[in-house]
């Protein structure tokens, strides 16, 4: 007999600031998809650093945080994989929201059994070219999907949109970008009261940079999101390809934490100078990614009043894509690009577009 839903079996992994959002999202949306549009989520997992808590027939979102600590097993990751897979639930989807490479290291043999991978981890589709493509080619074999538009931009429809032209017959010739919320956060900020080593602060205090600010000012996530553009945009790139103008000298990358957080201030003059510079130029500074037929650089850059990043607001993210069909005007893509709900909400998105409801 034919199910009267259309279901979906899901494990989310993190419960964090990203997965915690995601299961408010489908707690809010849950009987709404069921009673508009004739589908059921049901989450079979939900996972922390600590714990996971298992139930083929579905949990209770309201109480999940209480059972996870009281009913929950450890969740090591291959103990994690073996049970999503002794359960063997058809339509399954594993939701990755965590930073883990241990969890992403689960992909292949989760999308080799058939199972649907959603991911917010950047890991694993910036990692060796190789892996990139093993997981992609997985997933075609075994009728399922890898999905990740989360990874570049939280919830602005940038992947999805790049997959589109290539499909028909478009070909991507080059991207510009923006796309750390927290350095746009930073320069937008950036003014005579407020200097460099503050605005690193506040972008902390609104929970839009890593614990280890560094992590941002170096570029490393910036590097990881071009990477992933340029591979889904058709070129074989890796992050070593990618060439790394930095606006911050070594130094402050190679002590502790405690170090850097005694010294970066040494910088506020100069920033402060070049602030003033700019601003009687009617420029801005943009942390700028580029790719170009395949070769790929991050770098700080000056746009002016004439340049479409110079608009660009508080953390928000945006992108210029040149294609052969859009070539004398690129396809401009711009809005939110950091925050848990947008994030979550882009999340979600993915694991509806598995299921192809009208």
């Amino acid at each position: 007999m034919k199910s009267e839903y259309q279901v979906l079996n899901l494990f989310v992994v993190g419960t964090g600031t990203v997965g915690g959002c995601l299961l408010k999202q489908i707690g809010q949306q849950q009987k709404i998809l069921m009673e508009n549009h004739r589908l059921k989520l049901n989450v079979t997992g939900i996972v922390d650093i600590y714990k996971m808590l298992l139930n083929r027939e579905g949990l209770n979102l309201d109480v999940y945080p209480e059972e996870l600590q009281s009913k929950g097993c450890d969740s090591l990751p291959e103990l994690l994989c073996e049970e999503i897979l002794k359960m063997n639930l058809p339509h399954s989807v594993f939701v990755d929201c965590t930073a883990s490479a241990s969890i992403a290291k689960l992909y292949g043999k989760l999308l080799s059994h058939g199972i649907y991978v959603v991911s917010a981890n950047k890991i694993a589709p910036s990692s060796d070219y190789e892996n990139y493509l093993y997981l992609k080619e997985t997933a075609r074999k075994n009728g399922v999907k890898y999905l990740f538009e989360t990874n570049v931009g939280a919830g602005l429809p940038i992947i999805n949109t790049m997959n589109a032209l290539r499909y028909t017959g478009d070909t991507i010739l080059r991207l510009q970008a923006v796309l750390s919320g927290t350095l746009n956060f930073i320069f937008n900020t950036l003014s005579t009261e407020i200097p460099f080593s503050r605005t690193i602060e506040m972008a902390q205090e609104s929970g839009l940079a890593e614990p280890d600010p560094r992590i941002d000012l170096s570029g490393t996530d910036v590097i990881r999101k071009l990477v992933i553009l340029s591979r889904e945009a058709g070129y074989a790139v890796s992050q070593e390809d990618v060439a790394k103008h930095l606006f911050i000298p070594d130094a402050y990358f190679e002590g502790s934490l405690e170090d850097f957080w005694k010294t970066i201030s040494e910088l506020d003059a100069e920033f402060e100078s070049q602030r003033k510079k700019l601003e009687a130029e009617g420029k801005k500074y943009r942390f700028i990614a580029e790719m170009d037929k395949g070769k790929c650089s991050v770098g700080l850059k000056t746009v002016d009043r004439n340049h479409p990043f110079y608009d660009l607001d508080g953390s928000n993210n945006i992108i210029a894509i040149t294609t052969e069909r859009y070539n004398e005007y690129p396809m401009i893509i711009k809005g939110y690009g950091a925050g848990a709900e947008v994030t979550a909400a882009g999340v979600f998105a993915d694991i509806i577009s598995i299921a192809n409801i009208r």
